[in-house]
């Protein structure tokens, strides 16, 4: 890992097809000029399954990430999308919990620093106050165990509007009250909730001014979420990176996903760390 900047820059597992092993992964990290690797556990059962994996098994990920210089000290979590907090079917929120204490264990295990929560009390269900109350109580249980351990929680801000702004995150951060979460912003998901509501992305980004932990830096344009080259949509890097370092943030991710249509994947990654490391080093260099 590149210490010579006063930032580190991780690279979205996703951005590599699912075929490589996570040796080919951390290699081609390091080769295209990221620092870190994000791993993703997705609602997918091949991502899930990893969170079964053995004790051996996740710290020879570690080690693995060691011998190769490319940690893996985040984890985005999004397969509570699948399995909410806050679904109306007990057997859901008792599994969404089942998952939440196996994130923390691998954690520990494979090095992972901060797991990114998907801000959702429930994707597939209706949003009503029942979702939003099991959603508060079981946040709170999940803080509890993952404070135990040394791990950081950490909400993404979403595409939907339960929690697509810092300031509807900064609503649970403050009724948990506890140093173990806070929230990890999506900018280019801020930016689309800033065109919807017609505020300001950097009025919303310093709502959580001091509970920042680490940003997703993310191509996004009004109604389009994913899957864009970084440089042709409406997201304020630099002035969103200035706000972060103003609030203590030195860690950031590169989040975009590999496309069968792209001809050259790795080409694709390496451009993605020259764009953004020219926006980070004139805020941090």
């Amino acid at each position: 890992m590149n210490r010579k900047r006063s930032y580190s820059l991780g690279l979205y597992e996703k951005a590599l097809p699912d075929n490589t092993s996570f040796r080919e992964k951390l290699e081609a990290a390091s080769s295209c000029g990221f620092d870190r690797l994000e791993i993703s556990i997705d609602e997918s059962d091949l991502r899930l399954e990893r969170l079964d994996w053995s004790a051996d098994a996740q710290r020879e990920l570690r080690r693995m990430s060691d011998d190769i210089g490319v940690p893996i000290s985040t984890m985005c979590l999004s397969g509570h999308r699948k399995y909410p907090f806050g679904s109306h079917e007990e057997s859901v929120r008792e599994k969404s919990l089942d998952i939440m204490k196996k994130a923390v264990d691998f954690s520990c295990e494979a090095g992972v620093k901060i797991i990114q929560l998907a801000g959702y009390d429930v994707y597939y269900e209706d949003h009503d106050d029942f979702t939003e109350a099991m959603f508060s109580e079981n946040l709170r249980k999940a803080v509890d165990y993952a404070s135990g351990s040394g791990i950081v929680l950490a909400f993404e801000t979403m595409e939907t509007p339960f929690m697509d702004t810092v300031g509807k995150a900064m609503k649970y951060v403050d009724k948990i009250r506890s140093p173990w979460l806070g929230v990890y912003p999506d900018i280019g998901n801020l930016k689309n909730a800033a065109v919807l509501y017609g505020h300001d992305v950097i009025d919303d980004l310093r709502f959580g001014n001091g509970h920042l932990f680490a940003v997703h830096l993310k191509e996004t344009k009004p109604g389009v979420y994913r899957n864009m080259h970084f440089g042709t949509g409406h997201t304020e890097y630099e002035s969103c990176i200035q706000c972060a370092k103003e609030s203590g943030v030195h860690m950031f991710t590169g989040e975009f996903w590999y496309l069968e249509s792209t001809p050259d994947y790795l080409e694709e990654i390496r451009y993605s760390a020259d764009f953004l490391r020219s926006k980070l080093d004139k805020i941090y260099c």
